[in-house]
């Protein structure tokens, strides 16, 4: 079966801003040759733009499976194009107690954690404390609530209208991610403003934190 390129406008519209971002957090200066894991990839097209704009990291897409043959058009066609550091997509699914074998340094996600049931939230951050090292970030973006207010009433009507179609999605907040994080050995160390009422928190693994098992 003939597979289309899948397209998402919300991507489309927010990749300059998280490219700016992930340009301060993860630099070259002290990055080179870093290896990025990206949970939930989805269509591929934050990898296939951030990869060639941000040539010393090496890029690891992954979603669950059924996203994948869309999302491998993007990636092929930035690597046709001469994005070397980009990875072909490989299936990861946060619940899964068996994650892939990769060595990372970084983690990023986008729009993912308000789509999530929680459970698969905390297992986002466990898989990740696990996995990263010492100091690794983990960059995570979309609608968050703080202190259970809505940061806007266009957040309002969005999460009433995921928890309309699901009730295990909506928007979270922080409050409640902060604790899950510190389980998993992470400390908020950044919290970015982005377009449209969105926000890039960056988590560093710290080492004094023990991992919650």
């Amino acid at each position: 079966m003939q597979v289309s390129k899948p397209f998402s406008q919300a991507c489309e519209n927010n990749k300059g801003p998280l490219l700016a971002v992930l340009q301060q957090v993860l630099p070259e200066s002290t990055h080179r040759n870093s290896r990025v894991l990206e949970l939930g990839s989805g269509t591929g097209q934050h990898a296939a733009f951030f990869a060639p704009r941000l040539p010393w990291l090496s890029w690891q897409p992954t979603d669950q499976a059924h996203y994948l043959p869309g999302c491998r058009l993007w990636i092929e066609e930035a690597r046709a194009a001469g994005a070397d550091n980009l990875q072909a997509p490989i299936v990861l699914d946060v619940l899964q107690p068996l994650w892939p074998e990769l060595e990372i340094d970084a983690a990023y996600s986008a729009n993912t954690a308000h789509i999530m049931h929680w459970p698969a939230v905390e297992a986002m951050f466990h898989g990740l404390g696990q996995r990263l090292p010492s100091q690794g970030l983990f960059c995570l973006y979309g609608p968050f609530r703080y202190q259970g207010q809505h940061t806007s009433d266009s957040n309002v009507r969005f999460d009433s209208y995921l928890r309309q179609q699901d009730p295990g999605m909506g928007i979270r907040d922080l409050d409640e991610l902060e604790p899950l994080a510190s389980a998993a050995g992470f400390q908020l160390i950044a919290d970015h403003a982005m377009p449209a009422n969105n926000r890039t928190l960056v988590w560093q693994r710290q080492p004094h934190l023990a991992l919650t098992k």
